[in-house]
């Protein structure tokens, strides 16, 4: 960790808690800061404020009183999930208070440097790509983000021989301000949080701040397939490295005659590749082209693509039995990543959805069902999701009342050579606290088969 005196007597606040608001308020008050946190939980439920008080950092809990910006703050390091129309945040950018997220502040004292990886889709798969890529070419990688410590955790620990590899999102990107990857991954711009940024615009312009401190020693890899994606790299100071699955792109990743190529040399057949779907293979092409940059060889590579199964709850390999293969796709919350999932088998498939009910229908599906044999939902969406079914030609359908219950109907229902997938469309809500705990249930029930 750098040494740094930028924040040395400085009046910090930081806006939120939860692991990122904790770990920046920690390193702050490390650094020499003068740290306030605020918090919307009461104190008395507040189990992370109370640690922190007893750190010797103030905190204020329980609501944001716009008068505690009159005490002086420096800087504000707002969790990212805040949104900038919130009061506090307007009424700081009417101080010209500066405004950061905690990646910057890991920026800042990192030893090492950065692999950034952002867009709509796939960040965390091809996060974990390139950390599993990077372990296995010896190449001492960290990883930071939602699927590991929080960034200034990480950068704390990191030395010069480390890599960090991080997944990004538009709202912790709008935070920075001397952030720099040095390799930085684009991969795909689809319509998400638009009520966070209001138009597609915006939320693009959001994740291209990704390359925007880059420089000519850096490269920018992006998906030459997608026209927010091109934009961007005709944006960047950093060297732009293209990858796709639908054209050759000699400079960057691609696939080409059923092989993994990246600037003119194959890497490994596609058919060993364990992960399944054409948008895995986008992210893998676009982690190839970040190891190969980082020097790591194609046997390396060979290895991680032959045994990663993927990422827990997404589009994730459980278990074969008696000639049928299960896959969780918890993940999947809504239409576009379902899509994707069931997209990405060709044989006979029984599909299992359902979930939070949000209004809308679920129609768009009905083109990409035809492989599939019989459909199990659950949830509110049940009703919704069987017209679907009908819709699509599909005879058996099961109204069941959970995903433990959908694994051993569709065990049942199944034959040799058939996939079972959990793909639900839908947010895990109206039963499950979270889609972690919903995919749980039904790895349980999988490997419970007999």
């Amino acid at each position: 960790m750098k040494q740094i005196n930028d924040y040395l007597r400085k009046k910090v606040l930081v806006l939120g808690l939860a692991k990122s608001g904790v770990s920046a308020a920690s390193l702050l008050h490390k650094l020499g800061a003068f740290v306030t946190v605020n918090d919307f939980k009461p104190f008395d439920e507040n189990p992370e404020a109370q640690g922190l008080l007893e750190e010797g950092i103030k905190v204020v809990c329980g609501s944001h009183p716009i008068e505690l910006l009159d005490d002086g703050f420096e800087l504000v390091v707002k969790n990212p999930g805040i949104p900038y129309t919130n009061p506090m945040i307007q009424a700081a950018m009417e101080r010209n208070i500066p405004i950061i997220t905690e990646v910057e502040l890991a920026y800042k004292i990192s030893e090492a440097p950065f692999i950034g990886i952002t867009g709509t889709n796939g960040k965390t798969t091809t996060t974990t790509l390139i950390y599993e890529m990077l372990k296995e070419g010896g190449k001492n990688p960290l990883i930071a983000g939602n699927i590991g410590t929080v960034a200034s955790g990480v950068a704390q620990e990191a030395t010069k021989d480390h890599v960090i590899v991080i997944e990004l999102s538009s709202f912790q990107l709008m935070g920075i301000q001397e952030f720099r990857p040095h390799i930085a991954l684009f991969l795909n711009l689809y319509d998400a949080h638009l009520d966070y940024h209001g138009t597609k615009e915006e939320y693009g312009k959001a994740k291209a701040r990704i390359t925007a401190n880059q420089t000519s020693e850096d490269y920018f890899i992006y998906n030459a397939s997608q026209e927010a994606t091109i934009s961007a790299a005709k944006e960047t100071s950093a060297k732009a490295v293209p990858f796709s699955t639908d054209s050759i792109q000699k400079d960057g990743a691609y696939a080409e005659n059923g092989y993994i190529c990246f600037r003119g040399e194959p890497i490994m057949p596609i058919e060993r590749i364990v992960l399944p779907g054409r948008h895995n293979l986008e992210n893998i092409l676009s982690a190839v082209a970040a190891v190969k940059l980082y020097g790591v060889s194609n046997e390396a590579i060979e290895k991680v693509l032959t045994t990663f199964a993927g990422v827990k709850h997404r589009t994730q390999f459980v278990r074969e039995l008696n000639g049928r293969r299960f896959y969780n796709d918890s993940k999947a919350t809504n239409i576009l990543a379902a899509s994707a999932a069931i997209s990405s088998f060709d044989g006979p498939l029984i599909l299992l959805a359902g979930g939070l009910d949000r209004g809308n229908e679920f129609d768009e599906l009905v083109p990409l069902l035809q492989n599939v044999k019989a459909m199990i939902v659950f949830g509110e969406t049940a009703d919704k999701l069987t017209k679907t079914a009908k819709k699509a030609g599909i005879s058996v359908i099961k109204h069941v009342d959970n995903v433990g219950v959908a694994a051993r109907e569709a065990y049942e229902l199944s034959e040799n050579g058939d996939t079972i997938l959990l793909s639900p469309a839908c947010a895990s809500w109206d039963q499950y606290k979270t889609f972690e705990v919903r995919g749980d249930m039904f790895m349980d029930a999988v490997h419970k088969l007999k």
